[in-house]
């Protein structure tokens, strides 16, 4: 029709405005749905319409009660769509059956309108449905049909077939799943999964070309419904770079991802930013490998992700250095998942920790009444569960921990995080994880000393860190504890440390013993003592 050429159109890419092509209140329509769910005319469409306008004063809305009644009543006729000979598509037909495939859907709406007075057009085109492949190209005949209406003097795009519902993927099973999205669809959008025969159709400027339509990546309506805006690359097949791929996602608001790579997550490294989130992808097999992105709101109580990306992943050379250990998981690093756990201001950003000689530490600021449990995991480590833990330190000054990390061989460790409030008397839960990368094969750090319940969390080791001591030597002690009496270290002999400016300080020599012990009088008049750490002495 003329009047297209002189109507605006929207440009391509989106805007990221809205999902609609017009501005539209789900919450006005209530009463409208609900009433055009119960009508049940099936005689006539003539009569079908009368029934659901009796509901309608404005154009809008006349079209909303006729898109309602047509997505809640006709279902797919996944039989008819194998067996297309014996199908009519004629709308009292479609009314009757209360089933057909998307040329009947189209149809059906086509004649509702016309009969409602409203301008609508049934269109034709290629579609990124069911059966839709990765990076396929689409020649014959169009594989689908939707409809535009004329609104407040502009066309709008609708597709009523996919608002209806879903079908399985064996293509033997229909499911009534009402979708929103394909209702008045904002064209940049629409374009992604329906490309009409008569690209004026597209209601796109510029319009785009088969071969962009083909290679650009296919959003479903989930990926936008979730608050989602875009995702890089925009194409459907990534090549690897030096053994890596890198996908990205930017979103409105809080939103947790999950992936799988061949489905398993463990070939990659994703990080959550406040505004969407980032993912590397290292396949540890050459070839293609479908990978899959998840998402759900962070409000989201329930456990269901919804996939909103698919990519194909095409892996020339396999980086082995970026190979993860088993226990490493998704996401990687700290976010703002993590400061709502009450780990504020992070030392360390970034999702990688690289240390070249086997140490390093991370700081975080801690929210109130937290209690903070740290383990190293790594692949070809046999560290028994005790050891995970005393190669890493706590240290607390006021509201800041500091985790100090002694590796005890080169390699990839995951730094794992849990937390419980000092107050719950229950089990530690995971909070998140950090790798830890050490290429340098000299590294072997002892771990930790063993520290008892009476070592206070604000206690700290200046000196010697180590847990292993050296054998037939004098070792120097300097330990920050305070409400404290006296202080021995035990080790062949007792050696007393002395005390200055909140530090105790001393010398103890190691030779003919095993086991140094650290400890305290808690209070002048006590005749006993309590061990608060344990240092091992090294064998001749």
């Amino acid at each position: 029709p003329e009047t297209m050429t002189t109507r605006f159109f929207p440009a391509y890419p989106w805007d990221k405005s809205s999902l609609k092509s017009m501005p539209v209140d789900l919450q006005q329509f209530e009463k409208l749905d609900a009433y055009a769910l119960k009508v049940n005319v099936k005689n006539s469409v003539e009569e079908l319409v009368k029934a659901l306008l009796k509901q309608a004063r404005t154009d809008l809305e006349k079209v909303r009660a006729i898109w309602m009644w047509i997505c809640h009543h006709i279902e797919y006729d996944v039989v008819g769509y194998h067996n297309k000979s014996q199908l009519s598509s004629k709308p009292i037909d479609v009314l009757q059956t209360g089933k057909s495939i998307c040329e009947g859907y189209a149809g059906l709406f086509e004649q509702m309108c016309s009969i409602a007075g409203i301008q609508c057009m049934k269109l034709s085109g290629y579609s990124k449905g069911y059966g839709y492949k990765m990076g396929q190209t689409f020649t014959g005949d169009s594989d689908h049909a939707w409809n535009a209406v004329y609104l407040d003097g502009r066309w709008h795009l609708l597709d009523s077939t996919w608002g209806s519902g879903a079908v399985d993927d064996s293509f033997t099973k229909f499911t009534f799943r009402y979708n929103e999205f394909y209702f008045l669809t904002h064209p940049a959008l629409f374009i992604n999964n329906h490309f009409p025969d008569n690209s004026n159709w597209q209601l796109l400027k510029p319009t785009l070309t088969l071969k962009d339509f083909e290679n650009n990546m296919l959003h479903n309506s989930n990926f936008y419904m979730l608050g989602l805006l875009t995702a890089h690359p925009e194409t459907a097949v990534i090549q690897t770079v030096n053994g890596k791929a890198s996908v990205s996602v930017d979103c409105r608001s809080a939103t947790l991802f999950t992936f799988k790579l061949k489905g398993t997550d463990e070939h990659g490294l994703m990080t959550l930013k406040k505004h969407g989130m980032k993912l590397d992808i290292y396949p540890q097999k050459t070839g293609s490998h479908k990978l899959q992105v998840f998402a759900k709101p962070s409000k989201a109580s329930e456990e269901v992700y919804n996939c909103v990306l698919e990519y194909v992943v095409e892996c020339k050379s396999v980086d082995k250095a970026m190979r993860f250990p088993k226990d490493l998981h998704q996401p990687v690093g700290p976010s703002w998942f993590t400061e709502r756990q009450g780990f504020l201001r992070p030392s360390q950003p970034d999702p990688i920790i690289h240390t070249n000689d086997g140490r390093c530490s991370v700081t975080f600021t801690l929210g109130k009444d937290i209690s903070v449990l740290a383990s190293l995991h790594s692949d070809n480590s046999s560290l028994t569960e005790d050891m995970r833990r005393r190669h890493i330190m706590q240290i607390h000054r006021g509201n800041q921990i500091e985790l100090k990390i002694h590796l005890p061989h080169a390699g990839n460790f995951v730094l794992k995080i849990y937390a419980k409030k000092k107050s719950d008397p229950g089990n530690y839960d995971y909070i998140f994880n950090y790798l830890i990368t050490c290429l340098n094969t000299e590294v072997k750090w002892p771990a930790f000393p063993q520290s008892y319940s009476k070592w206070a969390e604000d206690y700290e080791i200046l000196e010697p860190l180590s847990g292993l001591l050296p054998a037939n030597r004098n070792v120097q002690f300097k330990l920050k504890m305070h409400g404290i009496a006296k202080v021995l270290v035990q080790a062949e002999n007792a050696y007393p440390l002395t005390q200055s400016r909140g530090y105790w300080e001393g010398t103890c020599n190691t030779s003919g013993c095993r086991e140094v012990f650290v400890m305290v009088h808690e209070n002048a008049n006590h005749s006993f003592y309590s061990h608060v750490l344990k240092y091992e002495v090294e064998t001749q």
